[in-house]
């Protein structure tokens, strides 16, 4: 063996600064099955941005890349799915989230990686993280919270995070106008396993270990991990999955649904079923404004015609088409195929309930008011159970804003997947309170990722970035970090922590003194539902 090649694995694992960026020709290289690829480090973390994963043709599935020569430099993050463009936003909103937007491209297959150590064998758990915004928006970069490095450093796990297809690139069912376009329902969802199966490839050269891979996403990304546990597709490239705010995805949309949409798109930019291939080269800004439009008529169409309508409206999402969703969430055949997978889900106490600025400041009869128009005779039973869920309540709003959607939800998916497999489930419930700017943002959607991902210092805007934060988020990451290393989230700060059951309730509720309790919010659920 020449001296050059013996230096180079060397080199490879050689222990990483632990202050600062390292950055050079020969730092953080990484050979993949495409190419070599080099990141940077920073504060001791290999970090990796803009990795394409496959390529993305216009209404096509994923495909694999071609090899490329030399060294390719991911030291960036790559561009994001186009989307809907902001034009203004909610000062007060807009503060805590600090959204970062990027840079569009339709070819916008890109993951990114955090690890402690490249080429060393060891195997460390995975942790594939799937972003929030529905299936119509955001991205891997869009709120500071997902950054990996501090989850990294904390745990000594693999971070990953993937931009995929949305909206009307990823879900326009096009399957009526040729088998070219059989796949087209679910683009979007083709890409995950695309990048899923990049990982099974190549995440052994980033430290991690391929078979110990956790799909984990919030909203949105909760959905998605949804979807990819009924995909059979995807079964095989990950173990274990947590659902956070985001088990709002009961069933997935008709195919028969899907297919009149498609109609209508053509309908309304005029172009004949035998033209379909003319869509490929319509600027997106005029796609996407032909789809929204297509959308709203089936919409109309289907209350016409007396059929069900979704509770937030006709949109762009996971189709029952047959190949890659063939079943729906709660038939048999879907629940056998992550029968042995472990589920983390959970919720916030108050997801969107603060973004109503109406009820802020509300005086207690007005709260009452309010509760007796959504529970009737009700309402003063609803407002003792609250009390009883929440002792500590206070201000009249904090009778309000109770999110009784996701919460639900949650319970729903957990009941199922207790009662369809053997694979443990474990819940949650986050009812920690911000106290930026005079307690607006409470518990509200997002305001849990940043204490998951052990990122409060990058996050102070929506955390304050208090010790009680800190002490917070020192738990719950390490949670998060023990239920990807083993499938169980219990760890040193938390009360023991049980499987969930139906009859148990067995949730942890996640504030400044943590508490495991049984069935927490019951009877104010059972109200809620008028029962």
């Amino acid at each position: 063996m020449s001296l050059a090649v013996a230096i180079i694995p060397a080199f490879a694992i050689a222990q990483a600064p632990v202050s600062g960026i390292s950055a050079g020709k020969d730092i953080a290289i990484v050979q993949t099955q495409t190419g070599k690829v080099k990141g940077y480090i920073h504060d001791g973390i290999y970090t990796y941005k803009g990795i394409p994963y496959a390529k993305a043709e216009r209404f096509m599935p994923p495909a694999r890349l071609a090899p490329w020569q030399g060294v390719r430099s991911s030291m960036s993050y790559g561009p994001v799915c186009p989307t809907d463009p902001t034009v203004t936003t909610n000062d007060e909103f807009e503060f805590p989230f600090n959204h970062d937007l990027g840079y569009t491209n339709e070819n916008c297959l890109s993951l990114n990686v955090w690890t402690q150590k490249i080429n060393d064998q060891k195997k460390r758990p995975v942790m594939v993280w799937l972003h929030g915004g529905g299936f119509t928006a955001g991205s891997s970069i869009e709120l500071p919270s997902y950054d990996g490095e501090s989850l990294t450093k904390k745990g000594d796990v693999v971070v990953v995070s993937v931009n995929h297809r949305l909206n009307i690139l990823g879900f326009l069912d096009l399957s009526a106008y040729g088998e070219k376009y059989k796949y087209s329902p679910n683009a979007g969802l083709m890409d995950l396993v695309a990048a899923l199966q990049w990982v099974k490839e190549n995440i052994a050269q980033f430290g991690g270990d391929p078979n110990n891979v956790t799909i984990f996403g919030q909203s949105g990304g909760g959905g998605k991990v949804t979807c990819l546990m009924n995909a059979p597709s995807a079964k095989g490239l990950f173990s274990k999955a947590i659902v956070q705010s985001g088990s709002y995805i009961t069933s997935f949309m008709d195919a028969a649904i899907a297919k009149r949409v498609g109609a209508a798109l053509l309908q309304e930019l005029s172009i004949d079923p035998s033209q379909v291939d003319s869509l490929q080269k319509i600027s997106y800004e005029k796609l996407n404004a032909a789809g929204k439009k297509a959308l709203s008529k089936v919409q109309e169409a289907l209350k016409a015609e007396g059929k069900p309508v979704p509770g937030f409206g006709l949109g762009w999402g996971p189709i029952l088409d047959g190949a890659i969703l063939p079943y729906q969430p709660t038939e048999a055949a879907a629940t056998e195929l992550s029968k042995d997978i472990p589920l983390l889900v959970g919720s916030t106490k108050n997801e969107f309930a603060p973004f109503n600025p109406t009820t802020r400041d509300i005086t207690m009869e007005q709260a009452k008011g309010m509760l007796k128009k959504s529970f009737g005779d009700k309402a003063d039973a609803y407002i003792a159970a609250v009390k009883k869920t929440y002792p500590n309540t206070v201000k009249p709003s904090d009778y309000t804003d109770i999110d009784l959607n996701f919460r639900p939800l949650s319970i729903m998916q957990a009941n199922l997947k207790v009662s369809s497999g053997t694979a443990p489930v474990y819940m949650y419930l986050f009812t920690w309170q911000s106290p930026v700017n005079d307690g607006i943002y409470k518990a509200m959607h997002c305001m849990d990722l940043a204490f998951q991902f052990n990122n409060i210092k990058r996050c102070e805007e929506m955390t304050g970035g208090g010790k009680e934060a800190y002490a917070l988020a020192a738990k719950m990451s390490q949670a998060w970090i023990n239920f990807a290393r083993t499938g169980n989230p219990n760890a040193a700060g938390l009360p023991v922590w049980p499987k969930y059951t139906p009859e148990n309730g067995a949730t942890m509720i996640f504030d400044n003194v943590c508490a495991l309790k049984n069935n927490p919010d019951k009877e104010l659920l059972e109200i809620a539902a008028h029962k």
